[in-house]
């Protein structure tokens, strides 16, 4: 990819489409939201921030800014440095994490079909990525990415609003260990829709396990588990839905048998999960009449399957399902009673038996997936959520006594107490369970008494109303109708004991262990209904995000047609409304977005001043106030509470301010700590480079031993890898990853089809070989101007081999399955010992090198011309005179001569004794306590020193100093005294001393007043006219116009790569020119 290949959210003339931050909104309304919004989403802009807030509309596409180019970007940058995007959320909860040493969780809300499951993919793979680790972290990562499409395929189903719904709430953890590399997680799944295992709405499917499984078994498993068409099955023909579009099912049941070989699950395990998924739609066939006002089962044929697959008596699953055991308590006495039901009693047992099957086997999963990362420990961990939430900034200001003004907005805690309250008055959550603790059978009597219970505890609610089917709450998104027509049987999720006995006698382990209960013990009691089970639930995850640092996102789903570019005004401005984009505005606005208490934000700022740094020694709040003098932010824009300081949202002061305040805060620790970094690498690294490159110039030596003859100054050379500084290069640097580490770098020649040179940059790191060149735009704004280009990006696992003569020439060629690269450098030793290195490491096999005097390589197909078409070229190696090889080129072949070199069996004579400054715990010697008395005493070392050290003592001084007074000895062995040589000055008085004065003042006209000679005349060199304009494809080329004047200075391969047809003045009579070589006529000489 080119430098000018930008995606065109990068670009810098991309179309600006609204405002990035939406606390620069100009108006803050639901409609300047809405219609800022729309615009950045009509341009693929889907990302938008309210401050920290990130917001995010389902594009219903794939979009382009999801690579790892994209991981590159965002990677330890700061929010405001680049577009917004998932990944800067992500990269801010990480750094946070490992800065702050505190747990952090990123909330995401919105409605079905928004895109939070998807927001929370990003954030997990990002983070994965980024983090780091060998084999075992990478196993944990493995499982981590791998337990989306398990848990999809299990909880996840086709809805009206979406073709991917998420039916169960999940929060995930990754935990990491103090390195920060992720080593374990945990996830805690609740209120999954069990209800949706029985029955769906038109239009709707059931879990995707099911069609997975009917479309992707094998013909075994079709036989042994009965697996047909969905139509079939009463639990999936309901809603007449059984396709998702752009969804292969078969495939998708591939990934998820993946996926549980990924997390642990044997295959037998994974066969018991495929075998209780099909017995669970069998069970759903198995249909009842009523027979003297009892339900009998209407074809035993039914019972066959589902008896078979759950490895249960086929009478005792009947028996089961139409009559219950009740015990019975009278006089101190208990009795059993055998009950039979009737129809609707023994379909509700029915669907209880599949809804608790289902739920225990998505249990079973997910503890799968826990037992296989879950760490004995916990130290860190990154907790992701997608569930509505809403950032609660006032209380906080009140409780730490920040002077402000409020922000009105709807509080949802009100519509929470009137839900989940226990008393005074209880809620509607409580009322339900104590309407079904009274129940003794199922029917509508009940519903009816809830509802009139309702109305007397809670009726006179302002957010509670009742209709004629149910009742009505006004929550936050508006008013939400529920009718109470099964409720109360639905809450009381019971599981009768004689089902759960019936189970726990299945001949498979693998069911029995689905039911472990104690039915002794779980007798006394009441029993658990499903909303003390979702309350118990929702208490457990408030408490674990209240030890967690928040982050927000929030979806939005912008039309329900599910396809791109559709927006629905009105949906989407409801969404803005009850979100509370709003208020989360203003808030930023008016309030103090960053809050973090004293100890906290000294140990994060401590090292920008030597007062705080390692630890402030007074009070915290003082402390705290020094650091914010210290870069001096004005007063109005911080307050420091009891515990913590409060200081603006940057978004909401001037631009400049911002990047001076809040901003600079954060670049200036990140300075420091780079800095240090820097000194601590620099040591390091001088400490090591000696014996590496030393060890390096050994390993070099050894592949071409007796194989290749050698330069004269190529043995014993120093290694320095970079040759050109690519890190003062970004021009360069741009084109190589940006964690890519470059081992070698250097401009070299490159040789073509028809052997004309050009320069290229070559780059060598641990995955790729880049060529990058240069070329002149031709349109656009830079017109004219030379870039860089990338010319060659080449993956090492697809190098073949490396060809070389057995001549002392550097000129080596890099095969390839397509074409070959035939390329000049001096470095070919270093640069070949590095690729050998680099391709073992990337294949685990050996990179042939190839020596022969005849090379041949392949050559990329051209445009047009004799020399066009694809094929093979020559070099031809031969012994000549000198160090400098010849290059005659002949057509198709290359010859090349250069004279002997040193023998093939050469090695390193040099040994490298340097060792790194830091080494020797002793101060760097001086010209003071250096001086020997002996010889001269100024700046020179006692006795004679070796080499070594005098190329240390010369690499470390500036401007070496030529010793002197090498045989005269001093008496004195202290201090050089100050000698006064006044003495030896000559007096000014007298004739000579104005003569001399006189000398000095008046000094005499160069050259006695002469006028200056005319400059000697240059040799004339020949010249041409070019007969057409020519454009130059590298820096070191001509670019001309037709009929321009072009003087001839050398003739060489690098003058014929124009094609310029050379003409010489001895060959020519008059103007009128003489043809020496070549096809064409291209130029022309006019002066001799």
């Amino acid at each position: 990819m080119g430098s000018k290949e930008r995606y065109h959210w990068l670009a810098q003339d991309v179309k600006v489409s609204g405002v990035d931050d939406m606390v620069l909104l100009s108006k803050i309304n639901e409609d300047a939201i809405t219609e800022n919004l729309k615009k950045r989403y009509m341009d693929d802009y889907i990302f938008t921030y309210i401050g920290p807030v990130l917001i995010s509309v389902n594009p219903f596409k794939q979009l382009p800014y999801f690579t790892d180019r994209e991981v590159d970007l965002y990677q330890g940058a700061a929010q405001y440095e680049n577009p917004p995007h998932v990944y800067a959320l992500a990269d801010d909860v990480y750094r946070n994490m490992m800065i702050d040493c505190e747990n952090q969780c990123v909330i995401i809300s919105g409605e079905s079909g928004a895109g939070k499951t998807v927001a929370a993919k990003y954030i997990m793979s990002y983070v994965s990525k980024v983090s780091g680790g060998g084999d075992k972290v990478q196993h944990v990562k493995d499982i981590i990415l791998q337990s989306n499409p398990l848990l999809e395929a299990f909880g996840n189903a086709k809805t009206v609003r979406n073709n991917n719904s998420s039916r169960f709430g999940k929060y995930f953890e990754i935990q990491f260990g103090r390195g920060g590399a992720p080593d374990g997680g945990k996830i805690s799944n609740f209120l999954l829709e069990k209800s949706r295992v029985v029955s769906q709405n038109p239009g709707e499917r059931n879990f995707h396990i099911y069609y997975q499984l009917l479309e992707g078994a094998s013909g075994e498993q079709r036989e042994n588990l009965g697996v047909t068409i969905p139509d079939y099955y009463n639990y999936l023909n309901q809603s007449g839905t059984f396709t998702v579009e752009d969804v292969n099912d078969k495939k998708e049941f591939s990934d998820t048998l993946g996926a549980m070989s990924v997390v642990g699950l044997s295959m037998e395990d994974q066969d018991s999960v495929v075998q209780l998924v099909a017995g669970i739609l069998h069970l759903g066939n198995i249909n009842f009449r009523e027979e003297n006002n009892f339900a009998v089962v209407e074809s035993a044929d039914f019972l066959a399957f589902p008896s078979f697959l759950l490895g249960i008596p086929q009478d005792a699953l009947c028996s089961k399902l139409t009559s219950r055991i009740m015990d019975s308590k009278w006089g101190g006495k208990s009795e059993s009673i055998s009950v039979t039901l009737n129809t609707e009693q023994a379909c509700f047992t029915r669907d209880a038996l599949a809804k608790a099957l289902y739920s225990r086997l998505f249990d079973f999963l997910v503890d799968c997936v826990n037992r296989a990362i879950q760490k004995d420990r916990e130290e860190f961990n990154i907790g992701v959520l997608d569930i509505y939430g809403f950032e609660i900034f006032q209380e906080e200001y009140v409780q730490e006594g920040i002077k402000w003004t409020p922000i009105e907005y709807f509080n949802n805690k009100v519509v929470c107490d009137l839900i989940e309250s226990k008393l005074n008055p209880p809620g509607i959550m409580s009322v339900l369970d104590d309407v079904c603790a009274t129940m003794h059978a199922k029917g509508d009597g009940a519903d009816q008494t809830l509802l009139q219970k309702l109305q007397g505890q809670v009726g006179s609610h302002q957010h509670f109303s009742s209709w004629n089917k149910g009742f009505v709450v006004h929550h936050y998104a508006g008013k939400v109708s529920y009718d109470v027509s099964g409720f109360c049987e639905r809450n009381r999720d019971v599981l009768f004991n004689d089902i759960i006995e019936l189970m726990q006698g299945s001949e498979f382990p693998f069911i029995r262990a689905l039911f472990p209960e104690n039915l002794e013990a779980d007798k006394r009691g009441r029993p658990t209904t499903a909303g003390s089970k979702i309350k118990k639930q929702a208490n457990t995850l408030v408490q674990t995000l209240m030890r967690c640092t928040p982050h927000y996102v929030r979806c939005i789903k912008p039309n329900e047609t599910k396809r791109p570019r559709d927006w629905e005004e009105s949906r989407v401005r409801h969404q803005v409304e009850y979100l509370g984009l709003r208020e989360n505005i203003r808030v930023r606005r008016a309030g103090y977005a960053y809050r973090r208490l004293f100890s906290k934000f000294l140990q994060r700022y401590a090292v920008l001043t030597k007062e705080t740094w390692p630890t402030w020694q007074g009070d915290e709040r003082q402390g705290v106030l020094h650091l914010l003098n210290s870069v001096n932010m004005d007063q109005d824009q911080f307050q420091l509470g009891k515990t913590k300081v409060f200081v603006k949202a940057p978004e909401s002061v001037r631009r400049h301010a911002a990047t001076t305040q809040l901003f600079l805060l954060e670049e200036m620790r990140e300075r420091k700590y780079n800095g240090y970094a820097r000194l601590i690498q620099k040591a390091w690294r001088k400490h090591v480079a000696v014996r590496k490159y030393v060890k390096m110039r050994e390993e070099a030596s050894d592949i071409l031993l007796n194989k290749k003859e050698r330069r004269q100054n190529s043995l014993n050379r120093n290694f320095v890898g970079d040759y050109i500084g690519t890190d003062v290069h970004p021009e360069i640097r741009q084109f190589v990853g940006r964690r890519e580490r470059i081992d070698f770098a250097d401009v070299v020649i490159k040789f073509d089809r028809r052997f004309r040179m050009v320069k290229r940059d070559l780059i060598l790191t641990p995955k790729f070989l880049y060529l990058i060149g240069r070329e002149k735009v031709k349109q656009g704004p830079d017109k004219g101007q030379i870039q860089e280009v990338l010319k060659r990006k080449v993956e090492l696992a697809n190098i073949q081999s490396v060809s070389l003569s057995a001549l002392q020439d550097d000129i080596f060629i890099v095969h390839q399955q397509d074409y070959d690269s035939v390329l000049q450098s001096v470095f070919k030793t270093e640069f070949l010992s590095l690729l050998v290195k680099r391709h073992h490491e990337k294949t685990q096999s050996n990179l042939p090198l190839k020596f022969n005097n005849l090379l041949e390589f392949k050559v990329k197909k051209g445009g047009w011309g004799p020399f066009s078409s694809s094929g093979s070229r020559q070099i031809q190696f031969q012994l000549g005179q000198g160090d400098e090889a010849v290059l005659k080129p002949s057509g198709k072949v290359l010859r090349v001569s250069i004279g002997p070199g040193l023998p093939k069996s050469s090695r390193p004579t040099r040994r490298d004794n340097r060792k790194s400054f830091y080494r020797e715990n002793r101060a760097a010697p001086t010209a003071q306590n250096d001086s020997d008395p002996h010889n001269g005493g100024v700046g020179t070392r006692r006795g004679s020193p070796s080499r070594g050290a005098s190329l240390r003592q010369q690499s470390s001084m500036e401007q070496p100093s030529l010793p002197r007074l090498q045989n005269r000895h001093r008496r004195d062995s202290g201090h050089a005294q100050h000698v006064d040589m006044g003495f030896m000055s000559v007096p000014d008085q007298g004739a000579a001393g104005l003569q001399r004065r006189r000398s000095k003042e008046l000094k005499p006209v160069p050259g006695a007043g002469r006028p200056k000679p005319a400059p000697k005349p240059k040799p004339r060199s020949p010249q041409c006219r070019a007969l057409y304009a020519y454009d130059a494809q590298d820096t070191d080329e001509l670019s001309f116009n037709m009929d321009d004047v072009i003087e001839i200075l050398t003739e060489g391969l690098s003058f014929r790569s124009v094609g310029l047809v050379v003409w010489t003045p001895s060959r020519t009579r008059g103007n009128v020119p003489r043809k020496l070589r070549g096809e064409d006529l291209d130029v022309e000489v006019i002066a001799n």
